[in-house]
């Protein structure tokens, strides 16, 4: 009877295993899909941006202006050196757009109350917690307007702090599950002159 119950918990253990196995590979075929997502939408958000600027936006017009690549509404993109990122950001979030590009979640950045989410990915907002108080990044908005940030909080909260990222105290909130979604990474951040 030892060697049967020894023998089950061999074989579970095994399956055990070969799922985490296929799990951790299935995240990380995800990640790198979501990494040549964004190398390839990139360059033709910063093109668009380019084109835009030969209009002037209207500066009392709260609303972010979209343009459509690929099927989906883009609204600009972040740049936060410390971590070596430059992302498209999409006009609004879903878990299909989390897969392809970090997603605004709530606000605008004419109103000061921007928050994006994205994945864990490492190149999306999977290293967020790595940033310092005082790091620096730049949002870029389709009509070639930028703005910049520096991070005065960085911690990490309840899975379900959904009213606490959208509270409009910080100018851009990011925010990202751990791995697992047992917990977010929230950053906040000022606006500062450049």
């Amino acid at each position: 009877m030892k060697k049967k119950v020894g023998l089950v918990c061999i074989i579970m253990g095994i399956v055990l295993v070969f799922g985490a196995l296929s799990l951790f590979l299935y995240n990380q075929r995800e990640a790198k899909e979501a990494e040549e997502s964004v190398e390839q939408i990139l360059p033709q958000v910063i093109e668009a941006i380019e084109e835009n600027t030969q209009t002037v936006p209207d500066p009392y017009n709260p609303e972010m202006t979209k343009t459509k690549i690929d099927g989906y509404d883009y609204i600009g993109y972040l740049t936060i050196p410390d971590l070596g990122l430059k992302l498209p950001i999409m006009d609004e979030w879903d878990y299909t757009r989390l897969k392809i590009a970090p997603c605004r979640y709530y606000g605008s950045m004419k109103t000061d109350d921007l928050v994006l989410a994205a994945h864990n990915y490492l190149w999306h907002f999977g290293r967020l917690s790595k940033l310092k108080i005082g790091a620096k990044m730049i949002f870029t908005d389709m009509d070639g307007v930028s703005k910049s940030y520096k991070v005065e909080e960085v911690y990490v909260a309840s899975p379900y702090s959904v009213e606490e990222v959208t509270d409009g105290e910080y100018d851009l909130t990011l925010f990202t599950c751990t791995y697992g979604g047992r917990s977010r990474v929230i950053v906040r951040c000022m606006a500062v002159e450049r």
